[in-house]
């Protein structure tokens, strides 16, 4: 037997990823981010609110939507106010029912959130997917496609989003509506907003298609599905990435709005929207944080989104840098 001791293996996968975090942040983007106090704020007032809906049952005071932990003598305490029935403070007042508006906002929050982020999801797999076949293919797939989104860009994406909404719980058994409240929602929302994906990536495609390294894939006998998907796909990337920064603010926005129009999440499983909705009914009996707090972490949040896609968008354009 050998004494001599083996050589521990390195770890590869870990300093690879290492070396793309230091080559990311070390790249244009990552310098104009570091040197950008809008994108710096933006980002990170955005990631706060994501680790606040994300660890909300560690961070809430209390449960909002466990009937067990509330207590109706505390509704309509003001903010940093003892009831006068409990003595119980909270930082941003109760509602009706005695539940703490911070903790109804952090789990609202989550529902938001995770609307927002899996409405635009869809959203990009399905337009990117239409516009890379719409790009690659031509002919009377990329007319059919592009003529659909035309006529969809005719009308408001709110209404699209109401009349979706309003068909797929229309064929929804009652039992099962709450249930598919959210999934509904989701659907709405990311059907109506997929346009500007494939248009973007329709564009890109057409311009990438008749490039060398596609021609010389061809002829090596790749297919088409390869050929999109490893070749063209990585490089249209950027500009979508931008639309689904903006987009994940406009999804938030849009969840809130059908929300608060009562066609969104159940009232078992509030977002902002339906807690606006809730708040907006007590506004002129002087009850203002049931409606204050929640509206302004909407604006906060949008805001926030928004600004972040706009920096990005500026970031990634080589005319402006």
């Amino acid at each position: 037997m050998s004494d001599t001791p083996e050589t521990p293996t390195p770890a590869v996968p870990a300093a690879r990823a290492t070396s793309r975090l230091y080559r990311a942040w070390d790249s244009d983007v990552g310098y104009a981010f570091r040197h950008s106090p809008v994108a710096l704020i933006s980002a990170g007032v955005t990631l706060v609110l994501i680790l606040a809906a994300v660890f909300a049952p560690w961070i809430a005071p209390h449960d909002p939507f466990n009937p067990a932990t509330l207590n109706l003598m505390n509704g309509l305490t003001p903010p940093g106010t003892p009831s006068p029935f409990t003595g119980d403070s909270f930082v941003m007042g109760t509602d009706d029912q005695g539940r703490d508006v911070f903790s109804t906002i952090l789990y609202g929050l989550r529902i938001s959130l995770f609307v927002g982020f899996a409405a635009v999801s869809f959203a990009l797999v399905l337009g990117v997917t239409l516009g890379l076949i719409a790009g690659y293919v031509g002919g009377w797939t990329e007319t059919i496609i592009m003529r659909i989104a035309d006529i969809q860009l005719t009308f408001p994406s709110i209404l699209v989003a109401l009349l979706i909404s309003g068909i797929a719980k229309g064929v929804t058994p009652i039992e099962y509506r709450d249930e598919m409240a959210l999934l509904v929602l989701i659907f709405a929302i990311g059907l109506s907003d997929w346009v500007q994906f494939a248009r973007v990536v329709r564009g890109a495609t057409l311009v990438e298609r008749n490039k060398e390294y596609v021609q010389a894939a061809r002829l090596i006998g790749r297919s088409s599905f390869v050929i999109m998907a490893r070749h063209i796909l990585p490089n249209v990337l950027s500009p979508v990435l931008v639309i689904a920064t903006i987009s994940l603010a406009l999804a938030i926005i849009a969840e809130a709005t059908l929300s608060f129009l009562g066609v969104g999440a159940p009232p078992t499983e509030p977002s902002l929207g339906t807690l606006i909705r809730i708040g907006q009914t007590f506004l002129f009996s002087g009850k203002w944080w049931i409606l204050v707090f929640p509206a302004a972490t909407l604006l906060i949040l949008a805001l926030a989104v928004n600004l972040l896609g706009d920096w990005l968008r500026d970031a990634i354009n080589p005319r402006l840098r």
